[in-house]
């Protein structure tokens, strides 16, 4: 039988930590610090607003996507525009 690990305080911040404003995923962070991802999810749960600002890195994350989603719709509406000028001028 596996001998039960223990964590310190710190540790768990800071692991806590790659999640909030690193960006890491719990899976990823999990994975690199060689815990059971389910214990980084109750550690989490448990030290989240104490581990700094909390959600930095998915802000960013969401931040970086919203840039990109308004950058497409961009594209979109412009190539939308430019047919509806071709259409326009097709049935006159």
């Amino acid at each position: 039988m596996a001998k039960r690990r223990k964590f310190t305080r710190e540790f768990k911040l800071s692991a806590v930590q790659l999640v909030n404003q690193k960006g890491y995923t719990p899976a990823e962070a999990a994975k690199s610090l060689g815990v059971d991802p389910s214990c980084l999810y109750a550690w989490i749960e448990k030290f989240g607003s104490q581990a700094g600002p909390s959600g930095e890195g998915a802000l960013q994350a969401e931040n970086r996507q919203l840039k990109k989603d308004n950058a497409r719709l961009l594209l979109e509406r412009d190539i939308l525009k430019k047919a509806a000028v071709y259409f326009a001028r097709e049935q006159t």
